[in-house]
């Protein structure tokens, strides 16, 4: 119904009563029936059907090669070496574990939310706020992440300029950061289909810009250049390092259940759900392998990990000289904004799926009329986002997001192994996981495996946001039943 103090409108959405049940027992009757172009609730239209294929995978891919390529190569080989591209393949395979599942999940209930909305159908209303909060704010802290690594480029690109003397008194981090944040989160208010434009286009420019490097990068490396590499152990911190980066870097595969965020916004979505989720998995995992090599190859790991967060830069320069690093600065200024672009937008549907089914206050499921977007929502995946880049920690920022979706993940694949079970008559997915139930199976326990190599601050923050959502479940909203479950898991 219209609002006509904001020029909102609320759509499906009741308060929590006593013994509430939000929807019918039929996901496709509650949240609408997966049209190419729009998709339908019982009270009119939700959200267009704007995002074809490539903006899937330009969803996934965008967020996914930000932190893994321009961020992590240095902290990753001074901890595990050359090593460290095992801990990239491992996260690779975790993903792809998941991303199975999660596709058939999405082909089945292809509506914005995600793993919220798989969770909350296949295991019951607590699980589900659980993991919609934990997912509302991983994606901020993701999102929070990214705008640091940004600032951290543009201040790279200003001294490779010779400039960064001009604003040396100036907080560029924290400036940069939030001028960012504010400036993406507005463009997703005016509409799902700007945003994603401004996603294709960064996407096909930085794998362009990659593509060269790489290529170059790996010739030169197999020394088809004359050019020798440096000699070093493989695996010079031993076996358990693999497994303790490979939690570390693990937040470079968070982009792929993003894609499943914006289902609802998916054309075609039992063709393109898949086809998006698992190719973006595929085609960054190869590169964050091939980057992994290169730069190991150019410096060796001590030195490597010498250079930081913008190692990659030195790694350029060492192979295709000045070009080649001011190339790669112009890349990671447009991945790290790339990726906290998708993290944004899928952040805010997820707290937009929450408040649908009433488990948040009804307002945050406001839609401007205007642009059909969910922009009370996205003020509050902007607003914590750009507190969060003021405040810094970058470590600890990747580390929680790694946390919170991990415990998601995991947890997918249980709804899955659930839904099977319980088969209900709605559940009719054009996706059905191969190898079933081993991948579930093993999605799950990989997922809750790596969490246990985690640094212990990040497990305690992650706990105290689970706690949490938990809590706000029990005051505001423990009467209300999910569909697709005859009562809370």
């Amino acid at each position: 119904m219209a609002d006509g103090n904001d020029g909102g409108s609320v759509l499906g959405v009741n308060p929590p009563g006593d013994g509430a049940v939000v929807g019918s027992s039929d996901p496709a009757v509650d949240v609408g029936e997966a049209a190419d172009e729009v998709t339908v609730l019982e009270s009119g239209t939700e959200l267009e059907r704007t995002i074809g294929l490539r903006g899937g995978l330009a969803i996934g891919i965008g967020t996914m090669v930000g932190a893994g390529i321009f961020v992590f190569p240095g902290l990753a080989a001074g901890q595990a070496g050359p090593a460290a591209a095992l801990s990239f393949a491992l996260g690779a395979v975790i993903a792809l574990l998941v991303a199975l599942p999660t596709s058939e999940l999405a082909t089945a209930m292809p509506k914005s939310g995600g793993a919220y909305y798989f969770i909350s159908r296949g295991m019951g209303s607590a699980f589900g706020a659980v993991v919609g909060i934990g997912l509302w704010l991983g994606l901020v802290f993701a999102s929070a992440f990214y705008l640091v690594g940004f600032a951290q480029y543009a201040i790279a690109v200003l001294a490779e300029l010779g400039a960064a003397s001009m604003v040396a008194d100036l907080p560029l981090v924290a400036t940069l950061g939030v001028g960012f944040g504010l400036a993406l989160t507005a463009l997703s208010m005016f509409g799902t289909e700007n945003a994603t434009k401004l996603q294709n286009g960064i996407v096909s420019l930085l794998l362009g810009i990659l593509l060269v490097f790489l290529v170059y990068g790996s010739l030169d490396t197999l020394g088809l250049f004359g050019r020798q590499t440096v000699p070093e152990e493989f695996m010079p911190f031993g076996t358990l390092s693999i497994f303790t980066t490979a939690a570390l870097v693990f937040t470079s595969y968070l982009g792929f259940a993003q894609v499943a965020t914006v289902a609802g916004e998916i054309t075609k979505p039992g063709r393109n759900l898949p086809l998006a989720m698992v190719g973006s998995v595929v085609v960054v995992g190869v590169l964050y392998v091939v980057t992994i090599l290169v730069s190991t190859g150019a410096f060796g790991s001590a030195r490597l990990a010498s250079f930081g967060e913008t190692a990659i830069v030195e790694v350029a320069r060492s192979y295709l000289g000045f070009p080649g690093a001011v190339a790669i600065l112009l890349a990671g200024l447009l991945a790290t904004v790339s990726s906290a672009n998708a993290s944004i937008l899928s952040s805010s549907r997820a707290l937009y799926a929450l408040s649908r089914d009433a488990l948040v206050p009804p307002q945050l499921a406001r839609i401007n009329l205007k642009y059909g977007t969910p922009h009370v929502a996205l003020a509050l995946v902007g607003g914590p986002t750009v507190v969060l880049v003021a405040v810094g920690r970058t470590e600890v920022l990747a580390e929680v997001a790694s946390f919170l979706h991990l415990v998601t993940y995991g947890l997918i694949c249980v709804a899955l192994v659930a839904l099977r079970r319980s088969d209900p008559a709605w559940y009719d997915p054009s996706f059905r996981v191969p190898g079933y139930p081993v991948v579930p199976v093993l999605g799950a326990v990989a997922s809750f495996s790596l969490v246990a190599f985690m640094q212990p601050l990040s497990q305690a923050v992650g706990v105290v946001v689970a706690l949490a959502a938990l809590a706000w479940y029990f005051v505001y909203a423990r009467d209300v039943r999910l569909k697709g479950v005859s009562s809370d898991a």
